[in-house]
């Protein structure tokens, strides 16, 4: 079982660290997926987030997540092959919340540093994307 701490790191990274630990049998936690970085050019990044929000219909879908966590999830699952059995399981054991639950306040929490973030410009959070693609983001 693999704990992961997000905060400040990448997107991308974090996701295909976590697919190919879902896919070797890992059980993953995230916590903090508001403040994972999407780096890039803020507009270039909003613009094709709000793009994916476009595509197809209200009735018939695709759907694309409005929440940090949401997001965080379906890039993983994007990466774990959902139509076998294997990856539909892969995907049920991974958990991703915004905030620490209360159950978990004495699990440490760990940092990948091969997707950490080391940009102070140049990035956005999967919170300021959420509050772009219209999510009112509590705090």
């Amino acid at each position: 079982m693999q704990y992961i701490d997000a905060e400040n790191l990448i997107y991308g990274r974090l996701s295909a660290y976590v697919a190919k630990a879902l896919l070797n049998g890992e059980e993953v936690t995230i916590i903090n997926s508001h403040k994972v970085a999407v780096t890039g050019s803020r507009s270039f990044i909003v613009q094709k987030f709000k793009e994916r929000m476009e595509i197809g219909s209200v009735r018939k879908g695709p759907h694309y997540p409005r929440t940090p966590n949401q997001i965080l999830r379906r890039s993983i699952g994007d990466m774990l092959p959902k139509k076998r059995t294997r990856g539909k399981e892969a995907l049920g054991r991974c958990m991703v919340y915004t905030i620490r639950p209360t159950s978990m306040r004495d699990i440490k929490f760990e940092s990948l540093e091969n997707a950490r973030n080391a940009k102070s410009t140049g990035f956005l959070t999967l919170a300021e994307i959420s509050k772009e693609l219209g999510y009112k983001v509590k705090e």
